[in-house]
């Protein structure tokens, strides 16, 4: 890697137990989580410090270890929430693997990962009381320990609080095991299932190494100050949401959690929230309502004006944006930074946060890498990549056709062990210690990173054209009335494939703005609109067919749309 791009010093650590100690260390006093509670109608918040984050790591740790779980396997499902961080963190420092499992997961699913990975605790919320009593009857799983977070509803379940209260008092009576225990940060320590059913997700696994050395990456690259307030988003059984929050924790920042989706610029207002880790979805559904607003005041020339002004002054030294765009940094609770990953994001949608001073990165990365294997830093951008390999890692293009775009692959500490007792998918991905990604992209020539698509997606015409879909995705996203979409080919007669595009509608944006139109109107000014995009567009490109509604994509808890699922729900109803 180019030293050049290490911007800070930053700390590495052995392990997470190590990362924990050093922040607590560094900031006791620190707020390290803020919990909202409802108490008889009241919303009250609760300040916990790195000190007493410690302190409960330490407790609920060596109840596990009283529960005979050292060495062993414990699964945790809940909402982001303070209990599932201190689960986590007590299993990793000290206890055995930790297995965050995805919080959407219906009855059959959550058994069968459970089954798959040997669980022997769980560590879940009230409203899976009921679906643990079912697995706890059927006797299929190796589960010793059901730990509900709230007061357990079945006798058979065990309570967290009396866990704490019990691993307090073992720690008075000069308990040590859990604190001595020797940890191992090349061994598997983290079990993460893939996206996908029961039998086609994969069971990664991740060693506290892969872990730390991204942390570490990341410090090198991304300044963030113990001051910060990052807004717990992304689920954490997802490596960016779980890494993500690893790495705000090595900088003692306090972190908030996000009420749901429809609450987060509440959310961002209410904490005052400084840094945001975010999908490319929900950043782009940001910005148009932010255009709309500005719209809908007049200001859009002004704004225009403006940002041409302080872009003039950013080049000679000046930033004066955060004032100038004071109204629209306030209305997003005083945000300085949006990390985005996870999927292609339209590079005008960065610049325009960019434009108002909210600095604005990107990254990319999978849950075999930890996650992260590019990002861009406050001296390194170009809108419309994804950044340069973190420290240590190295990225090639295999196999790149002549335009210099190929598979990604990629090699570093970060890479993961392997699947979980999947030899052959393991052999498939991971080729003389370099990792397969799946995804297409190439690199210009000062080694930024750009995304073309993902290789199982790329649509082949029968003239052997390639169609990386997320190319036109991207343009049919900045239609403003458009809240998802996803394109697709659908068969023809001769074999062949046509170009179809499934667009969600955002039904406040149409009846606001587009008050009056009919369906038919609306589907009328869809295509006219898709037309314009087509006439920019080679011919083999074109989309010749839509599909228009208001009904919501199915979509991961990462908010990125389950594309074979949509196009098989898709070609059934044809």
């Amino acid at each position: 890697m180019n030293k050049k791009r290490v911007l800070y010093e930053a700390r590495e650590y052995r392990d997470i137990r190590e990362l924990v100690k050093d922040t607590v260390r560094r900031f006791p006093e620190n707020i390290a989580f803020i919990v909202k509670e409802k108490q008889d109608g009241e919303v009250q918040y609760q300040n916990i410090t790195y000190q007493k984050l410690q302190e409960d790591i330490n407790k609920l740790g060596t109840a596990f270890m009283e529960l005979g779980l050292g060495g062993k396997r414990i699964a945790i499902i809940a909402n982001n929430r303070y209990e599932w961080c201190l689960a986590y963190l007590a299993t990793l420092c000290g206890v055995g693997i930790v297995v965050p499992l995805d919080k959407s997961l219906p009855f059959g699913e959550i058994e069968g990962l459970l089954q798959r990975s040997y669980a022997n605790a769980v560590v879940f919320e009230n409203k899976y009381s009921e679906i643990m009593e079912k697995i706890r009857k059927s006797g299929t799983t190796d589960l010793e320990h059901y730990i509900c977070m709230e007061e357990p509803k079945e006798e058979e379940f065990l309570s967290f609080d009396a866990l704490l209260k019990k691993g307090e008092e073992l720690l008075k009576n000069g308990d040590t095991r859990f604190e001595n225990t020797t940890i191992d940060p090349e061994s598997m320590n983290i079990i993460l299932f893939t996206s996908g059913t029961t039998s086609a997700s994969k069971a990664v696994m991740l060693s506290q190494k892969n872990i730390v050395s991204n942390v570490h990456a990341l410090n090198t690259i991304v300044k963030i100050y113990d001051n910060d307030r990052n807004l717990a988003f992304l689920p954490f059984h997802h490596t960016f949401g779980s890494t993500g929050l690893l790495f705000f924790i090595s900088n003692g920042v306090s972190n908030v959690f996000c009420d749901g989706l429809k609450y987060i610029q509440k959310n961002l207002q209410e904490y005052h929230v400084t840094v945001f880790v975010t999908v490319p979805l929900l950043l782009e559904a940001m910005n148009k309502k932010i255009l709309k607003e500005i719209e809908k005041q007049g200001k859009t020339k002004l704004i225009q004006i403006a940002t041409k002004v302080s872009n003039v002054l950013l080049k000679l030294g000046i930033d004066i944006r955060r004032k100038v765009f004071k109204d629209i940094i306030d209305n997003l609770g005083g945000l300085r930074m949006a990390v985005v990953g996870a999927a292609a994001i339209d590079k005008t949608v960065v610049k325009n946060f960019s434009n108002y001073g909210i600095k604005t990165i990107q990254g990319y990365g999978l849950t075999e890498t930890s996650p992260v294997i590019t990002a861009e830093n406050d001296k390194n951008i170009r809108h419309g990549s994804v950044g340069f390999p973190l420290k240590d890692v190295e990225i090639k293009i295999f196999e790149p056709n002549e335009k210099g775009i190929g598979e990604i692959i990629a090699k570093g500490p970060n890479v993961m062990l392997g699947y979980f007792e999947n030899e052959e998918a393991t052999k498939e991905v991971l080729v003389d210690g370099w990792f397969h990604t799946g995804d297409l992209g190439y690199i210009d020539s000062d080694g930024f990173l750009f995304i073309t698509g993902r290789k199982k997606n790329v649509i082949v015409m029968k003239n052997g054209k390639n169609i990386y879909p997320e190319e036109l995705e991207v343009l049919i996203a900045k239609l403003p009335y458009v809240a998802e979409n996803i394109v697709f080919g659908i068969p023809t007669k001769d074999n062949d494939l046509d170009l179809a595009t499934k667009i969600v509608y955002n039904k406040e944006y149409v009846e606001e703005t587009l008050n009056g139109l009919s369906k038919e109107e609306l589907q009328e000014k869809i295509w006219q609109d898709i037309k314009q995009i087509n006439k920019t567009m080679p011919p083999y490109k074109y989309i010749r067919e839509i599909i228009v509604t208001d009904e919501p994509m199915i979509k991961t808890t990462t908010q990125k749309v389950k594309r074979f699922e949509e196009i098989k729900k898709i070609l059934e109803e044809k």
